[in-house]
């Protein structure tokens, strides 16, 4: 099961929601995945937990008679190629639609309205949208993988809607053009799991919280081994360097040449190649600090160009 699905599993199981908001999440699915047909609306959907959550919704939340069973309210459910196909009975149906503000009374003809703001003014409202957006249209990627999460929206007018929810709180929403859609997608991790807990996959959230906090463990342990490796390379280069200058030094001109200050610290260097400016430090008598090896160091280096130019030798082939 892929990580979007396991999503989507756990926000179908939940309905525990006020009415309103209710409501709100049923006119994300109807208009994502509704449609009107002979005055009574109907859902299609691929996805099993689309059917599913919006039969409970809607039978907790129009109950007829007294009675609460989605088959009693919510009509027939039939397969299709695409999918399932739910049709609604006229009398839940004239009540979902007036409630989802596709229409005002039972006798009007029904006009599909996206996100409308009577239904939308709570946080807790816009939340169960875009849980009913996420359901119909959504996807989020693996969080072992990159990072990405989308709703894939039938124009530009629904998608701009969603970006003004989702911008609401705070998040970092985007929308791009997607073949005939438009697709509105988060790709920063902290965003995903804020939509996660705002559309109440806590489980999920979690999950992916906790493959974030790995990630970034595993990326800060690559980064300092890869500092380290850096360093410890300049490191050895920087070494190699010295030797070659010091024993430039010693075949041409000998190191009698150098100070004795600067010939004691060659004179370790060249016995002690992997030792390093601490550890050649504390060889010296009386000891020396790093600074004080490194600058007596690179005078062995300006010594040893220095007899290079002399001799007319390119520097940047030694």
């Amino acid at each position: 099961m892929s990580f979007s699905t396991k999503v989507k599993e756990e926000l179908a199981k939940r309905n525990d929601i006020p009415r309103h908001c209710r409501i709100a999440e049923i006119a994300a699915i109807a208009a994502f995945c509704g449609g009107v047909e002979d005055g009574r609306l109907f859902f299609k959907s691929e996805n099993e937990y689309v059917i599913s959550a919006v039969r409970e919704l809607i039978a907790r939340t129009f109950k007829v008679s007294g009675e609460s069973d989605p088959d009693i309210l919510t009509g027939s459910v039939s397969e299709t190629s695409s999918g399932k196909n739910l049709e609604l009975e006229k009398s839940v149906s004239d009540s979902v639609l007036m409630s989802v503000k596709w229409k005002k009374t039972p006798e009007d003809k029904p006009e599909r309205i996206f996100a409308s703001g009577l239904i939308l003014k709570n946080d807790c409202c816009r939340k169960a949208f875009l849980k009913g957006a996420f359901l119909c249209a959504g996807s989020v990627n693996d969080p072992n993988g990159a990072y990405h999460l989308e709703i894939v929206c039938k124009n530009k007018d629904d998608a701009d809607k969603i970006c003004s929810i989702m911008s609401s709180f705070d998040l970092d929403v985007k929308a791009i053009g997607r073949k005939n859609n438009m697709v509105v997608y988060l790709k920063e991790g902290a965003n995903i799991t804020d939509t996660l807990n705002l559309m109440g996959a806590y489980v999920a959230q979690m999950d992916f919280y906790n493959v974030m906090i790995l990630k970034d463990m595993r990326n800060d342990v690559n980064r300092k081994v890869n500092c380290e490796t850096a360093n410890l390379n300049k490191t050895v280069e920087t070494a190699v360097k010295q030797i070659k200058d010091i024993e430039y030094i010693k075949e041409t001109t000998g190191l009698e040449a150098l100070n004795d200050k600067l010939k004691s610290v060659a004179l370790l260097r060249k016995e002690y190649p992997e030792a390093s400016l601490k550890d050649l430090g504390e060889m010296l008598t009386p000891p020396l600090g790093k600074s004080g090896v490194n600058h007596r160091l690179k005078s062995i280096s300006e010594f040893a160009d220095d007899l290079r130019k002399s001799k007319g030798i390119n520097l940047q082939k030694t």
